[in-house]
């Protein structure tokens, strides 16, 4: 019971195929072996039946090979043969928690791989799942694998003291130096419902507000009160699209944020803040009605996004990450 199973090699087979053309019994091979005489009759047994394409019999470099096809088709679908493994990925999931993330922060809970974030595309994505509709459990729902093409872009000739992303520092590009912000609105469906968020580079760590308007005026004056209270050394840069909501950026300034705006239809050059906008949507889609959506909620949203573990973290959450950075400023 201790002890570890292993599976048969090719050299055991070709002793198993061996000893029957001799005339030993299974019980007589597998002491022979060092084996359960179990183990080899359901070998013979499994490898044995005739196909279409096979008489039938045992053949031992046949065998080898089907055994490790039935091994790597097994690992596509370790969902299937372990339910606990497979409540505990769906409980993730619904968390909001994509593939990666599910099996990075396992493995560093475990200290070892338990399982593959392909392992659980290919369960989501395979009809045994689909029947399921797993894959409205992932972060942006897709039904397919594969990226969709994104659009966008405003026009900038309207912002004044406009500087392009070429002129922001090298830290804020590499991600090394927290400090370094992205803001933008996420849209809705109905007119005049959006929601301003603002994403740190370094951290990723998450602040969500719900101004009344998107007036440049307005969401200038809500990006100050979402940063007044963090740590002078955390408010370096933030960077915006060309939307003329951002035409005030000036007025951040005094908090010692330098501002800077991406190419025209370049949103990938604030990729961040996309990539956050979308993983929101899990929670907020398009048809969202923010008439009904309180501040509490807000906050809450925020948190579920800064409480997600992160692989471009070591898999630790941006909350976590945001605390250590803001506790090393201050002491500094």
């Amino acid at each position: 019971m201790g002890h570890s199973y292993r599976q048969l090699g090719l050299d055991e087979r070709m002793e198993i195929a061996r000893l029957r053309e001799a005339g030993w019994s299974s019980r007589r091979i597998g002491a022979a072996i060092g084996r359960c005489h179990t183990t080899v009759s359901r070998e013979v047994s499994r490898n044995s039946r005739a196909t279409r394409a096979w008489p039938g019999g045992y053949a031992p470099a046949r065998a080898h090979e089907l055994a490790q096809r039935r091994r790597r088709w097994d690992c596509r679908f370790k969902l299937v043969r372990q339910p606990d493994l497979r409540d505990q990925v769906r409980q993730s999931l619904a968390m909001g928690h994509s593939p990666e993330q599910i099996a990075g922060r396992l493995a560093r809970e475990t200290g070892r791989t338990v399982i593959s974030h392909e392992s659980i595309y290919r369960f989501v994505y395979h009809r045994s799942g689909q029947k399921d509709y797993w894959h409205r459990l992932l972060p942006r729902a897709k039904s397919r694998r594969g990226r969709y093409r994104m659009q966008g872009g405003s026009p900038a000739s309207f912002i004044r003291q406009r500087r392009p992303l070429t002129e922001r520092p090298a830290e804020a590009t590499t991600r090394q130096q927290p400090g370094h912000w992205e803001a933008d609105y996420m849209l809705f469906a109905a007119y005049g419902h959006n929601i301003l968020v603002l994403h740190e580079r370094t951290t990723r760590f998450t602040l969500l507000d719900h101004p009344p308007t998107r007036k440049a005026a307005i969401t200038a004056q809500r990006i100050e009160r979402q940063l007044r209270d963090v740590p002078q050394v955390l408010r370096r840069t933030i960077s915006f699209d060309n939307g003329t909501e951002f035409a005030e950026h000036q007025r951040l300034h005094h908090l010692g944020l330098q501002t800077f705006f991406c190419d025209v239809r370049s949103p990938w050059q604030k990729g961040g803040i996309e990539n956050t906008i979308g993983r929101l949507r899990r929670f907020l889609p398009r048809k969202a009605n923010l008439d009904n959506l309180s501040p509490a909620q807000l906050r809450a949203y925020a948190q579920r996004l800064n409480d997600t573990p992160r692989k471009c973290l070591d898999f630790q959450t941006p909350a976590e990450a945001f605390l250590q950075a803001s506790t090393g400023a201050l002491q500094t």
